[in-house]
């Protein structure tokens, strides 16, 4: 009697691979706060810089036509007359740092610089627009609570603390788990995760009234 086929974890490509490796680097940035090199103003000014180096490359790739390898190498084939994902993951970081408290700003960006490649390396790449599989999500949800309870429960209590960290947890988990598509433009997660695990932390953080939520 043959042995039932278990289902096995999808193998990433290599260019995917190559993509979470450069998607997890970024972790870099928000350690240059939490190991003391730079204050969280100072944070918001590298970001600025990155966003506005992000966005001259975007700028002479869509309009200009540079033509590097490592774009055909590290961008998807939606991205290719699209923003790219490095820069809306630039953006979108630098707006929640700007806006945001450190105790949520550093969980929103690390949800997005672990969670997400940690979420893709268990889930397949799909197209835009199709949810992920639950077991993904669950991964994604578990990471991005690792991630937040040490910033959020030691100022907020393990009451108000623990449930913003779940909050922030699932806005980050249901913006990396689909992709929807507004008038033929991908909202790609680089650009959700973070504001939505931001908003989420902050709205609930503001209703307690147990800590300052903007920068």
């Amino acid at each position: 009697m043959s042995a039932s086929p278990v289902e096995s974890l999808p193998r990433p490509s290599a260019s995917e691979l190559k993509r979470r490796l450069v998607h997890a680097s970024g972790t870099g940035l928000p350690l240059l706060y939490i190991l003391g090199f730079v204050s969280w103003s100072q944070f918001g000014l590298v970001m600025i810089l990155c966003s506005v180096t992000a966005a001259v490359l975007e700028f002479f790739r869509l309009v200009v036509g540079l033509d590097w390898a490592v774009y055909d190498e590290l961008t998807r084939s939606y991205e290719q007359t699209n923003v790219a994902g490095y820069a809306l993951y630039m953006f979108s970081v630098t707006a929640v740092v700007l806006v945001f408290a450190p105790h949520i700003g550093v969980p929103a960006t690390l949800m997005l610089t672990v969670g997400d490649p940690v979420s893709g390396l268990l889930g397949t790449t799909r197209e835009a627009g199709e949810p992920k599989r639950l077991r993904t999500l669950g991964a994604m949800f578990a990471v991005c609570l690792l991630v937040s309870v040490p910033f959020l429960v030691p100022v907020a209590g393990v009451a108000v603390g623990g449930a913003a960290a779940v909050a922030a947890a699932l806005g980050a988990t249901v913006a990396d788990g689909f992709k929807p598509v507004i008038a033929g433009y991908v909202v790609d997660d680089n650009l959700s995760i973070p504001p939505v695990a931001a908003v989420a932390a902050g709205a609930l953080l503001a209703v307690a009234g147990a800590t300052p939520v903007f920068a």
